[in-house]
């Protein structure tokens, strides 16, 4: 079925880029279309939280049927497979096509995994959430078979805030955090500090430094060199770009992320627009907070396109704000060069995630 635009993934950007649709009462073109793996939207910024045991499932979900409805838009759910962005066709994993004249893809990222995994050691990416969502509730219903040992690996917030989260659910299991440089490298020293700190306090051991390439005999390696012995491991390793991404035909960049200009359309295709961490553009961390100020020039910049009016410019923020929860109430911040910690940040924080989900929250 031909369509005349296709958002594919229910990323912050599309989310936001929905709502912004219905404040001012824009109906996209009948057959729109949005395909999702899921039902419903999860919100990265409180999965820690859930984890920990903060947050109920249902309050870090948005469902997206709602927000369709409201915006006349079609929701399928299924997972991309194949994208010709030459021939405007994008394939499922189930086979069945779209061919389309627009395209937005909000579809995130996938955390590297060590390149070589044996059945051993239990290994889950931090996203897509589902799978990891299920695993803790496992191990939480069901402590006798929880693991008595896990390795967090990554040595940005994610991996920071999932180390402190999983060990207050599980505090009889052993939690490990391993980065492969510093820990929060691209954060202020003073916030290090606090983080370093703050693991220490909790019991959990960090190993900086240290790129987990192997999982063999229920072993972690740094090539040939044994880290640790565990029973699972969580990757937060950062982000890399899906295979039908670097296959798509779209201009890419390095990473295989594809290259977009201000206007969030891509460097090569007309016509095809990319934000959240799928895309690549100077400036442009892969941060939630990054991708919702996408959202609104996305939603502008589409309703541009099809009205063939004049584009808007996106400019990245030179900083951004970072509250990173302590899975006890409590968060550590940083802006530019200053960090504090303490409950009132996570407070704070909590009242932004919440904000943002009854914001875009519908029904």
């Amino acid at each position: 079925m031909n369509r005349p635009l296709v958002l594919a993934g229910a990323g912050h950007a599309h989310l936001v880029t929905l709502r912004r649709w219905i404040d001012i009462g824009f109906r996209p073109p009948p057959g729109t279309l949005l395909i999702n793996p899921t039902p419903a939207a999860w919100y990265s910024g409180m999965m820690p939280g859930l984890l920990a045991g903060r947050f109920d499932a249902a309050d870090c979900a948005i469902e997206l049927a709602p927000l369709c409805h409201a915006c006349g838009i079609e929701l399928q759910l299924g997972q991309l497979s194949m994208l010709d962005a030459d021939q405007r066709i994008l394939q499922l994993t189930d086979g069945s096509q779209s061919s389309f004249a627009l395209l937005s893809l909000n579809t995130g990222s996938i955390p590297p995994l060590p390149d070589s995994v044996d059945d051993s050691v239990r290994v889950l990416p931090a996203k897509p959430f589902p799978a990891l969502h299920e695993a803790w509730k496992t191990w939480h219903q069901h402590v006798e078979t929880a693991p008595t040992s896990i390795a967090v690996l990554g040595g940005g917030p994610a991996a920071f805030e999932l180390a402190l989260a999983v060990r207050a659910s599980l505090p009889s299991t052993e939690v490990t955090l391993i980065c492969a440089s510093s820990l929060l490298a691209t954060h202020p020293s003073a916030l290090r500090d606090r983080a370093c700190r703050l693991l220490e306090q909790r019991g959990i051991q960090l190993i900086e430094q240290q790129s987990v390439s192997r999982v063999a005999d229920g072993q972690l390696f740094n090539g040939a060199q044994p880290l640790l012995r565990c029973e699972a491991v969580i990757a937060a390793t950062g982000a890399s770009a899906p295979a039908w991404l670097r296959d798509s035909g779209l201009e890419v960049d390095g990473g295989g992320f594809a290259r977009i200009s201000p206007s969030l359309l891509s460097t090569s295709h007309s016509g095809i627009f990319a934000s959240g961490d799928c895309a690549s553009l100077a400036g442009a961390l892969r941060s939630g907070v990054y991708a919702v100020r996408q959202g609104s020039f996305l939603a502008d910049n589409i309703i541009n396109l099809l009205q063939r009016q004049p584009m808007r410019d996106y400019q990245p923020q030179p900083q951004a704000l970072a509250l990173l929860a302590s899975a006890d109430g409590g968060a550590l911040m940083s802006y530019g060069r200053w960090s504090a910690s303490g409950r009132v940040l996570g407070w704070w924080k909590d009242r932004l995630d919440i904000g943002f989900m009854k914001r875009h929250r519908l029904g």
